[in-house]
């Protein structure tokens, strides 16, 4: 795909009012997501990308693999945005510490305008909340670590 049909998804997006795109071909991947200030981003995805230099780690935890510390993940099962709580008014699903089973809705992930309860499809208590409220989130993104009973 080149920079001149990328553009005419661009414009195609603007005119129909959509606010996501996405795309794949054999070893191609692209997401396109249009945000409140008009702008249109490419998303980061977990096609294979060609070969870059590696960048330097920004400290030296940074460049450590990540540990197990036995917690597991719940992850976001969709692309869309992460949402704590139904409405801006209400007390968000989950906290830390609080215990949750496999039917506990934990957040809701909107994906073109849909609202998606996310379960923890787990049972055990919430350990850490890795995603802000209001912020994109990708297929298999770790939205929330539990510790397992």
């Amino acid at each position: 795909m080149d920079i001149k049909e990328i553009k005419k998804i661009v414009e195609l997006m603007k005119e129909h009012d959509l606010s996501k795109f996405e795309l794949e071909e054999e070893a191609f991947r692209i997401a396109l997501v249009r945000g409140y200030d008009e702008q249109v981003r490419m998303v980061p995805s977990a096609a294979p990308a060609p070969a870059a230099a590696p960048a330097p780690a920004a400290t030296p935890d940074a460049a450590a693999p990540p540990e197990d510390d036995g917690l597991l993940e719940i992850t976001a099962p969709i692309v869309g945005t992460f949402y704590r709580s139904g409405s801006p008014e209400s007390d968000p699903y989950v906290q830390v510490g609080q215990s949750v089973d496999k039917d506990t809705v934990v957040c809701i992930v909107e994906a073109m305008k849909v609202m998606n309860e996310i379960k923890a499809e787990v049972k055990g208590t919430i350990e850490k909340i890795l995603v802000e409220n209001a912020t994109p989130v990708m297929y298999g993104q770790p939205l929330f670590k539990v510790k397992p009973e």
